[in-house]
């Protein structure tokens, strides 16, 4: 039994490595000189290191101002996210009510359509709300729900023994309250999965930005680094350091809340 646990440990252990091989080589690539990565672009090991790529980085490009409109998407698409999600798996799961059936299909329909067939509608009802070219275009949408996490925090919910909620009925609590002081304490590691995978959702994505935003004091760090690519192309050593400091706050993230994200995928999505 331990020579099986030992293996499983070396497999792990290899395919860690073998992944982290191109972070690796983008940490490495952005501490060399413009010369020396265009001579020698795969070695890890640098002759000279010159951390001032990562100052010459966020100089080149209003950096902070891009940062800071990533973060607010970021809040308020997990606020909006987390919140109308956790509302409509609870009353999909918890609470009987005409239309639940042909709702919870819907949103299962909605699982297969890809994010390209609402493009079109999605931006003509943002033109029409007046809300182009404002981040509020990426924010709102977010406070009506979306069909994955809906489906995932619905199998969490699904998990909860109902004689909790019966009990908290005969007590008198409303339908806000059993949310609110027994749904929500008991599924902190869903949301906390929801939350995490729609931040990084937000903080990588370039097609809303690129679909809504025209005024570049507006763009958040994704859509501000590929214009610092098109403008930079041949500062290869000043590209590898912007994007080192765009994935940072993401491995950051992961390893903060690793423990808590796998309790919550580890107790989600098992039950139908």
């Amino acid at each position: 039994m331990r020579f099986e646990n030992i293996g499983r440990h070396l497999i792990l252990i290899s395919l860690a490595a073998l992944f982290s091989i191109p972070l690796l080589v983008l940490f490495s690539g952005s501490l060399k000189s413009k010369e020396q990565l265009t001579r020698d672009p795969y070695s890890l090991v640098s002759d000279e290191v010159h951390f001032s790529n990562y100052h010459d980085a966020v100089a080149a490009m209003p950096f902070w101002q891009y940062t800071l409109n990533s973060l607010t998407l970021c809040i308020g698409c997990v606020i909006g996210t987390t919140l109308s999600c956790a509302l409509i798996a609870f009353s999909l799961s918890k609470i009987r009510w005409p239309g639940r059936t042909v709702l919870w299909w819907t949103v299962i329909i909605a699982l297969l359509l890809p994010w390209h067939v609402t493009m079109i509608p999605r931006f003509l009802i943002i033109s029409k709300l007046g809300l182009y070219n404002t981040l509020w275009a990426i924010i709102l949408p977010t406070f009506l729900g979306e069909a994955f996490f809906i489906f995932l925090l619905r199998q969490f919910f699904i998990s909860i023994p109902d004689e909790l909620f019966e009990a908290a009925q005969i007590d008198g609590m409303s339908f806000w309250q059993m949310f609110s002081r027994i749904a929500v304490p008991l599924s902190i590691p869903a949301m906390a999965t929801v939350a995490l995978f729609k931040f990084i959702e937000v903080w990588n994505d370039f097609g809303s930005p690129l679909l809504y935003l025209n005024d570049p004091q507006k763009f958040p760090l994704a859509y501000g680094l590929e214009r610092f690519v098109s403008s930079y192309a041949d500062q290869t050593h000043l590209l590898l350091a912007a994007a080192v400091l765009f994935t940072l706050p993401i491995i950051i993230l992961f390893f903060l809340a690793q423990k808590t994200f796998v309790q919550g995928i580890s107790t989600s999505g098992i039950k139908g």
